[in-house]
């Protein structure tokens, strides 16, 4: 008998039902059985690592404490899910215990593990079995790319051995492992700190702080003005514009008149002129971050809707696996594509079979291929009205890919000679053969050159054109998921979507672990920032909140760097371990001693210290009332401040964090140490005493 754990009922449904046309399957409730067969069911993580407190016991005030952390289990432990009052979940409670009857089944000889085909899949079910087994059993794996009953038979006829995922599972485990350890220990240590809930994250962290420092650059920005030279003149009945190289400071505008005037001295004539018909080439198959930046710019479809929209389209059998970074489709998938062409040309789609690298590539393929329409399409009134704009995104790219007829276009380039001093050049394509672009969306615009040819001479008359710099864009679902993706590759203006555009770089990173989470976690940890009053978005742009300025800036004053480069150093760790290079605990160890480096920071002398302490620290008697001062969430203030005390320490004064010795020694003596690291206004480092005058902390230059 072979029992088949799938990761979700659905899974299980669509298997049953692949199964059921070659025997019977009886409905248990909470599994299925016929034909030598038993399938159940998971409801994604029954399993969850413990808490603090399981290894370590409770503290003595039974509330978050520095007692218990940081916490470095010798070895991690897990426990059914718990609901947030710390019970167990009766259902989870439930099936298991159904998994864990049907595990040791005497009959029971085999167990598929059938969890989604990524890592978390892998991991959910081996847990159950690890769990429910008490005796050794065969162990295979069900990997699904699709939930076509076609590809089901196909893939329960290619079973391989549970074994042969290990180095996937290994890599499961070691991010489960690194991202509590992060996670626990930093939340509970910068929520002791600051007296707010701070979560504190391997990969949120950084996400906001992308968006943070976009809005700093925003609000910092000055805008400068320029000079530009440019001519748009009309030689024949059009009008030719042609912009120079050169530019010029606001300061210079008497050197842009003069070069004008130089320009104008010349000749301008058309030195070169070329026309050639040409293919376009469509956008490569879709990844899911790329088919969530086109539905968050067209549709404006956040990446929440849109990853639940596209993850009920795969578990209805229209679409492949979603959770892909890939944009090519395997070498060994060529007779399953053959398949969906058939059937759409059945259907009247002009689609023909291609055998190029641009679309088969095995060596941009980790562990799924592209996002593609399976054979089974749905009628129009089988989705809703969503799910029909996703479904019809997909399909419609996979036809321009395939598309039977090429898109012609006319590309023309004219070389402009302005004497000897500058060349222009013009460009312009005109769509002469739609194909393609039928079906897809072609966003350039036909750009017709006017009427020239070489030889001729154009009318010019160069004038200084005052300009602005821009400040940098905000981000949107596109361009932060590009920066994921490839966080150290230059921020640059999407480009336009065609086989030509070198990917390679990507994909490197991607493969290397340089990217900020992975196509199946960004989306959650993204909605978990926008939970949290972090970050919000408005239309597809992303915009730093309140909340996610005071996580920033508070990471930063306690020493706490979870930027891209620490956050991707561990993600190369964990590509690693997925290639064997490297072991579970030795990743877990590179993340253990980051995080022991934030608990060991030892104050140094009073001029350099920046601990600012523990939330609700006595600092001392405040000079106003005689109460308590003590710090808190901004700084340091007088506990009688609802009677009316006014007395305040900020905690951060010219960028540079007041030690809480600094505040005690400053309410004892009337003044500190000579502080180092103040930054002025217009950005120059200084060094100071604080003192108090009348109850106020002022800068006492004198004592410096």
């Amino acid at each position: 008998m072979m029992l088949i754990i799938a990761e979700k009922p659905s899974l299980a449904r669509n298997i049953v039902a692949c199964l059921s046309s070659e025997a019977k399957m009886k409905n248990f409730g909470s599994y299925y059985e016929g034909g030598g067969y038993i399938v159940t069911y998971a409801f994604g993580h029954l399993f969850s690592l413990c808490d603090i407190e399981d290894y370590t016991g409770p503290t003595s005030s039974g509330r978050w404490s520095m007692e218990n952390i940081p916490c470095f289990p010798a070895e991690f432990r897990f426990q059914l899910r718990k609901n947030p009052d710390k019970t167990v979940d009766p259902g989870v409670k439930k099936q298991f215990e159904v998994i864990s009857q049907l595990c040791n089944r005497p009959d029971v000889d085999t167990i598929v593990n059938a969890g989604d085909s990524d890592r978390e899949g892998e991991i959910i079910i081996r847990l159950c079995v690890q769990n429910a087994l008490k005796s050794k059993k065969r162990l295979t794996r069900l990997w699904l790319p699709d939930q076509t009953p076609e590809t089901i038979a196909k893939a329960l006829r290619e079973m391989k051995d549970e074994s042969e995922y290990d180095n996937l599972a290994n890599e499961g485990f070691a991010r489960t492992y690194i991202d509590w350890l992060y996670g626990v220990n930093l939340t509970r240590y910068a929520t002791l700190k600051t007296g707010t809930l701070l979560r504190v994250g391997r990969v949120i962290v950084p996400i906001v702080k992308a968006i943070y420092d976009r809005e700093m650059a925003i609000k910092n920005f000055k805008p400068d003005i320029y000079y530009a030279i440019v001519s748009k003149e009309r030689t024949g009945g059009e009008e030719i514009e042609l912009t120079s190289k050169e530019r010029f400071d606001k300061d210079q505008l008497h050197k842009a008149e003069e070069l004008c005037a130089r320009y104008n001295a010349q000749r301008a004539v058309v030195v070169h002129k070329k026309t050639r018909k040409d293919v376009l080439n469509p956008g490569k198959l879709y990844s899911l971050s790329k088919l969530q930046n086109v539905l968050g710019k067209k549709y404006k479809m956040s990446m929440e809707d849109s990853l639940k929209i596209v993850q009920e389209l795969y578990e209805k059998g229209y679409l492949t696996y979603p959770r892909t970074n890939s944009e090519y489709l395997a070498v060994a998938e060529k007779d399953k594509v053959r398949n969906i062409i058939r059937n759409l040309q059945s259907i009247g789609y002009p689609v023909e079979f291609k055998d190029k690298k641009t679309i088969f590539d095995d060596s941009k393929i980790e562990s799924h291929s592209a996002l593609t329409p399976t054979y089974k399409i749905p009628k129009k009134e089988q989705l809703t009205e969503n799910e029909m704009r996703v479904y019809q995104t997909v399909i419609r790219r996979f036809v321009a890919v395939f598309c039977a007829n090429d898109c012609i276009v006319e590309k023309t380039e004219i070389k402009i000679s302005v004497g000897d001093l500058e060349e222009f050049t013009l460009r312009g394509t005109v769509i002469k053969e739609p194909g393609w672009t039928k079906f897809d969306d072609y966003t350039a615009k036909d750009k017709i050159l006017p009427p020239l040819k070489k030889g001729d001479e154009v009318t010019i008359n160069f004038q200084p054109k005052e300009k602005e710099t821009s400040p940098p864009r905000r981000y949107t679902i596109e361009t932060l998921n590009n920066y994921l993706k490839n966080p150290f590759r230059e921020d640059k203006a999407a480009l336009a979507e065609s086989e030509d555009e070198d990917d390679t770089e990507d994909y490197r990173a991607i493969f290397e672990g340089l990217e900020l989470g992975t196509e199946a976690t960004r989306t959650g940890i993204i909605k978990n920032a926008i939970k949290s009053k972090y970050i919000e978005l408005k239309k597809d742009v992303y915009r730093i909140l309140p909340d996610g300025i005071y996580l920033i800036e508070s990471l930063t004053y306690m020493g706490i760097s979870m930027d891209k480069y620490k956050t991707s150093t561990l993600g190369q760790a964990l590509k690693k371990v997925f290639r064997g290079e490297m072991t579970v605990g030795e990743s877990v160890e590179l993340a253990k001693k980051e995080i022991a480096e934030v608990f060991e920071q030892k104050p140094s002398s009073p001029e350099t210290d920046t601990d600012s302490g523990f939330y609700r620290a006595e600092v001392g008697d405040c000079p106003l009332c005689g109460g308590r001062v003590v710090k808190g969430k901004y700084g340091y203030g007088c506990l009688n401040y609802k009677e009316g005390c006014k007395f305040r320490i900020s905690g951060v004064i010219c960028k540079r964090v007041i030690s809480l010795s600094n505040a005690k020694m400053l309410l004892q003596t009337g003044r500190t140490a000579k502080i180092q690291g103040f930054i002025s206004k217009t950005g120059k480092p200084f060094d100071a005493v604080l003192s108090l005058e009348d109850g106020q902390v002022v800068f006492d230059f004198a004592s410096r």
